[in-house]
């Protein structure tokens, strides 16, 4: 059975942990203390964002995140998918496609008008799950500025 369990400050080691396994697949970098400090921000401000860790069987086994955004162009606030974990043992179970269900039904609640994400170009497993749950490639290209 899946479940999907909002994050509390006193799961915060066990998200970062996570993190840390998800960000090592791309060699993204990852400073635990720092994610640490921005998730205690990101679970004491709920105009922030939504995020839950996944459990199977009662076993943690991944977490996903909802960041929030207010748009003009979508006449309301909209979500990044900011990240949706699983375990390497859990993955091809179908716990992915069941947590794009919940965030979708969540979506709704939320009244959120939209939910954009991006997806790694490798990564051809989570681009079928998307287009399987009626995501679509968006035709404009995400740009980035970072701050210095």
């Amino acid at each position: 059975m899946i479940q999907f369990k909002p994050l509390v400050i006193s799961d915060i080691e066990t998200i970062v942990s996570m993190m840390q396994e998800f960000y090592a697949i791309d060699n993204y970098p990852i400073d635990i203390e720092i994610s640490k400090a921005l998730f205690r921000e990101f679970i004491s401000n709920e105009n922030l964002g939504k995020s839950w860790l996944i459990l199977s069987d009662n076993e943690i086994v991944g977490y996903v995140i909802l960041t929030f955004v207010f748009s003009f162009e979508y006449q309301g606030k909209i979500a990044f998918l900011d990240e949706l974990y699983l375990t390497e043992k859990t993955r091809g179970k179908g716990i992915g496609s069941k947590t794009i269900a919940f965030i979708q039904n969540e979506s709704h609640k939320l009244s959120l008008k939209l939910i954009y994400l991006e997806v790694e170009q490798h990564n051809e497993k989570a681009q079928k799950l998307y287009l399987a749950h009626d995501f679509e490639m968006h035709n404009r290209k995400l740009m980035r500025y970072k701050i210095k």
